[in-house]
């Protein structure tokens, strides 16, 4: 999670951008369009959501593994808990 000011709020502008491409693809499917743009606008919102997990995800490393000399057992947990997270964003 971003935790300085100015991080959070790049990230909820983010999910500000993402929320309307959604409301246009909403309104793109009530509307009937073509497969072309609205699989043009599924690959817009899908690239816009990983780049915002992207984003925190890094952000969750850092300040998890920026811990001056954490212990074996703090370090392993960290470790696991890293992999956790990457192997459900990659899913």
């Amino acid at each position: 999670m971003p935790h300085s000011p100015a991080d959070k709020a790049k990230a909820l502008a983010r999910v500000r951008r993402i929320r309307g491409q959604l409301d246009a693809l909403e309104r793109a499917l009530e509307a009937g369009a073509d497969c072309a743009p609205v699989l043009q606008q599924l690959a817009a919102v899908r690239g816009a959501v990983n780049g915002l997990m992207s984003e925190v995800l890094e952000s969750h490393l850092r300040e998890a593994f920026a811990q001056p000399d954490p212990s074996l057992d703090a370090r392993e947990a960290g470790i696991d808990a890293a992999v956790a997270l990457v192997r459900s964003y990659l899913r």
